[in-house]
């Protein structure tokens, strides 16, 4: 390329300059000409420090990454027959996950004949989404891929809060402690 545009660090524009006279008067500055923009006529060079320039770009890259977001789908499975507690039990751990903004795969497994009684399942995935429906919105509706009926339940965008325990300082500590001597000594009998 016989001609570069050339803009400093600053965002100052030098103007269009010969290649060789605008990698020397980088040079004389002591730092590097770098093409940031090939396609354009002419190309437009920089006059900047590549390696402090590298660095800045994987600190942007990293700082993205970092603010990224990530779900997990996790997946709750019950049967046509699943008993009213362990419903319950799984249907808490949903309430949670849900609560920690990660999806939730609710799949009913059929075995044999229980192909013939898809009914039940599919009341199992009415029932759980009636109860999740403060917290959640359906995203796949109930269908059958094989042996499975499945539905997956995302969190509502109002209801998405990550929650940290604030961790226990010894002076709360005391105090817990101290609270809960003093409630005992409260509820013993005169003798």
């Amino acid at each position: 390329m016989p001609a570069v545009r050339v803009v400093t660090e600053d965002g100052e524009t030098l103007g269009v300059m010969d290649t060789r006279d605008a990698i020397q008067e980088a040079r004389n500055r002591g730092i590097d000409l770098v093409e940031i923009a090939p396609k354009a006529d002419p190309p437009v060079c920089k006059m900047i420090d590549y390696g402090k320039f590298l660095y800045e770009q994987k600190k942007k890259a990293h700082d993205a990454k970092k603010k990224q977001v990530t779900v997990q789908v996790k997946e709750i499975k019950f049967r046509p027959g699943t008993d009213d507690h362990d419903y319950r039990y799984r249907m808490e751990h949903a309430r949670q996950w849900l609560g920690e903004g990660d999806k939730v795969r609710a799949a009913i497994a059929f075995r044999g004949r229980e192909m013939t009684h898809r009914e039940l399942g599919a009341k199992i995935l009415a029932r759980l989404t009636v109860e999740l429906a403060d917290i959640a919105d359906v995203e796949v509706a109930p269908k059958m891929e094989g042996y499975q009926m499945f539905t997956i339940f995302v969190p509502k965008k109002a209801k998405v809060e990550k929650k940290i325990a604030p961790k226990p300082t010894p002076d709360n500590q005391k105090v817990e402690i101290r609270n809960l001597a003093e409630s005992a000594k409260g509820d013993k009998p005169d003798q």
